[in-house]
């Protein structure tokens, strides 16, 4: 068993609050038996959810506030004083004074990247936090980012998604080199806006810990062409959003054609283990959690209206992330990269 790994709980964020925070705090636990909990929230829903959890009780603090982030919030109001007492800025804090090593909550996006860009800062050489996604491709999985905390990025920004994403790589799937790729609307180098020819050409170039690929398609995310995929958030936020709603759109076709005949339904009970085997690759909930890198802290978003098993896996991830250093290594990484660039420019 590894060392105790602390993680701070929004208990009111999301669509269903404690009623699915809770029972997926118990099912971590059993997959991590190391993990302690900080569950901040209203103590009066808190307090009947727990209870049905005694091991989670026992290894959990309740720290209590009756102030919560609204789903609509606009995030400019996160930051208005009455909101600092409010579930999502306390779990965040938790994290910041060293009494948690991530947080997680489902709970507004852009009021959780506010209030965690203010709380816990940048990393030096950080421009702007990326949320990074992972995955699924055909043989295993891939990063990808930016998925929705930045409308637009310029070709500096791109680079430093590009080594955050490797930096990832490297503590969750243990790669030395991970591989790079930009997303474009081709693989050819003339093709694309002058920001993303930028930084290819920074990519190709610079003293970074990467093996940068090129430019990469839409079609190669779910192909695993590369371990890192780099875009804006605009665009991948779009592509996450298709790529859910594509595997819904395929499940709703596998339903439909087996029921269509009795031999179709006989085909189905004899493939059910396939098709179950098929269901949990293609259950978002299983990959649960997005990472706003960049920041001195780990935090990790989940889905808002996932169910205790979606917000297991966030929990999850937050633990594989504290227990990986991922915060000290990218710091180290962009300290090495910006340090050679000066350089580089001196000589």
């Amino acid at each position: 068993m590894g060392a105790p790994v602390t993680i701070a709980l929004d208990a009111m964020g999301g669509d269903h609050g404690p009623s699915v925070v809770i029972p997926a705090a118990a099912i971590a636990l059993v997959r991590h038996p190391q993990l302690r909990f900080i569950i901040v929230g209203d103590e009066a829903q808190i307090g009947p959810e727990l209870a049905a959890h005694p091991a989670l009780a026992e290894k959990s603090e309740v720290v209590h506030t009756d102030v919560a982030i609204t789903m609509d919030a606009k995030p400019s109001q996160a930051l208005r004083r009455g909101r600092w007492k409010s579930s999502m800025w306390l779990a965040i804090e938790a994290v910041r004074d060293g009494r948690a090593h991530a947080v997680v909550s489902a709970g507004n996006t852009g009021a959780l990247m506010v209030m965690a860009k203010f709380c816990l800062k940048t990393i030096k050489g950080i421009d702007r936090p990326a949320i990074a996604a992972i995955w699924p491709t055909i043989d295993a999985e891939c990063i990808v980012l930016d998925v929705g905390a930045n409308v637009g990025a310029d070709s500096r920004q791109l680079v430093e998604f590009a080594l955050m994403g490797a930096g990832m790589a490297r503590a969750l799937f243990g790669m030395a080199e991970p591989s790079v790729g930009l997303l474009n609307i081709g693989v050819e180098e003339v093709k694309g806006v002058e920001e993303i020819k930028a930084a290819a050409a920074v990519l190709k170039e610079a003293p970074l810990p990467i093996r940068y690929h090129g430019f990469i398609e839409g079609d190669d995310i779910g192909r695993g062409t590369v371990d890192v995929v780099v875009t804006d958030g605009f665009t991948g936020n779009i592509a996450l959003k298709t790529a859910e709603g594509t595997a819904k759109q395929i499940g709703e076709y596998l339903r439909a054609a087996m029921g269509r005949s009795l031999l179709a339904r006989l085909g189905a009970v004899l493939a059910q283990g396939a098709f179950r085997a098929l269901k949990e690759k293609m259950d978002p909930r299983q990959l649960n959690g997005g990472i706003f890198l960049g920041l001195n802290g780990i935090v990790v978003k989940s889905h808002g209206g996932t169910d205790a098993t979606g917000f297991a896996c966030a929990v999850d991830l937050a633990y594989e992330m504290a227990s990986s250093g991922v915060v000290k290594r990218l710091g180290s990484d962009l300290a090495h990269f910006h340090t050679k660039l000066e350089l580089e420019g001196a000589a």
